[in-house]
């Protein structure tokens, strides 16, 4: 694994923007890439001189939605028993696919969004998202918007790793614990815009009509 993270990462620092948009893509497809280690190199980068931020995250953007989109048209013509049957060949074993399945019913077209910031999930959502048929415009809106939120966190991210540690960028273990480390504030965010998309779900959910 650290052999490939070694890889992936001279991607991003030799491939520039088309380096970000094969990974990401790669990324939200059933390899599974990190892209932690995408975009705050990327970012870092860019805080650098060598690449500009905007394009970064627009990059990793573009590259999230083609990855996305491959996924939910494929899965759309294949159908479900196909992928049941041989998902597991893929890293898509049936008990993931359920999960992701029901979190896309309980939410809709906003747990498409939530799900481009969620570990795991956003590697997945595209694939129930085809099976259930689901608006391709709606599917397409919510990914740019959760995946564009999820890149310019990971950016932000990466050019503070430049103002902090300016050595960092050829040392993927040192990229690795950075991120560890200052990750933290990430996690309450998320949780917070979770909650707030919870809230309003419950606040706005039809109610039975009295007997």
């Amino acid at each position: 694994m650290h052999h490939l993270l070694e890889v992936w990462f001279g991607w991003v620092l030799h491939g520039g923007y088309w380096g970000i948009i094969l990974l990401m893509a790669m990324e939200s497809s059933i390899i599974p890439i990190p892209s932690e280690i995408i975009i705050p190199p990327a970012a870092f980068l860019a805080a650098r001189g060598d690449l500009n931020l905007a394009g970064v995250i627009l990059a990793g953007t573009l590259g999230s939605y083609l990855g996305a989109a491959f996924g939910y048209w494929i899965c759309l013509v294949i159908g479900r028993p196909v992928l049941l049957n041989f998902g597991r060949y893929f890293l898509i074993p049936p008990e993931t696919l359920e999960r992701a399945e029901i979190w896309l019913q309980r939410y809709e077209t906003g747990g498409v969004f939530f799900a481009r910031v969620l570990p795991v999930i956003r590697h997945l959502i595209s694939y129930p998202a085809g099976l259930v048929r689901m608006n391709f415009w709606k599917f397409s809106l919510a990914t740019i918007a959760g995946a564009g939120l999820w890149c310019s966190v990971l950016a932000y991210l990466g050019a503070k790793a430049y103002q902090v540690q300016p050595d960092l960028i050829s040392n993927v273990d040192g990229w690795l614990i950075f991120i560890k480390t200052r990750s933290q504030w990430i996690v309450i965010f998320l949780a917070v815009m979770a909650v707030l998309y919870l809230l309003v779900l419950r606040l706005t959910a039809r109610r039975p009509a009295a007997q």
